[in-house]
């Protein structure tokens, strides 16, 4: 169902009992804590039921997506859509861009090639500050 939001752009609500899969990064804790609070209380707010798994980074997280896909299509459970979450704190290396770069291009391959809702909640900043 669209609605309108407080800034007057279009959102789509998510269907009533939508469940949701959200697969959290935990390679910064503190922060992986506060993007996980917002989620689920987002989520809760909505009426959506979900489940959490937990991935070393953020490289992991379209892997895990990709498998509970493969495990629906063999009977395992159906998920509505899927959140990602993770924060990627730019360091010294080129490692930054690598993660940065081929996480978000492999969620928005899945989101296209399979047709799925995905939610991308990577934060990538340049540095603790800033996240």
């Amino acid at each position: 169902m669209a609605g309108t939001s407080q800034h007057g752009k279009a959102f789509i609500r998510p269907k009533a009992k939508a469940h949701l899969l959200i697969v959290e990064a935990r390679f910064h804790d503190d922060l992986a804590d506060a993007l996980l609070e917002g989620a689920t209380g987002a989520l809760d707010e909505a009426g959506a039921t979900y489940d959490v798994v937990t991935v070393p980074g953020s490289l992991e997280i379209p892997a895990v997506i990709t498998f509970a896909l493969d495990g629906a299509a063999e009977g395992g459970r159906h998920y509505d859509g899927f959140v990602a979450l993770g924060t990627i704190v730019r360091g010294d290396t080129y490692h930054f861009d690598i993660v940065a770069n081929e996480s978000s291009r492999a969620l928005m391959d899945l989101s296209v090639q399979e047709a799925i809702a995905v939610g991308n909640g990577i934060l990538t900043t340049e540095n603790d500050a800033q996240a």
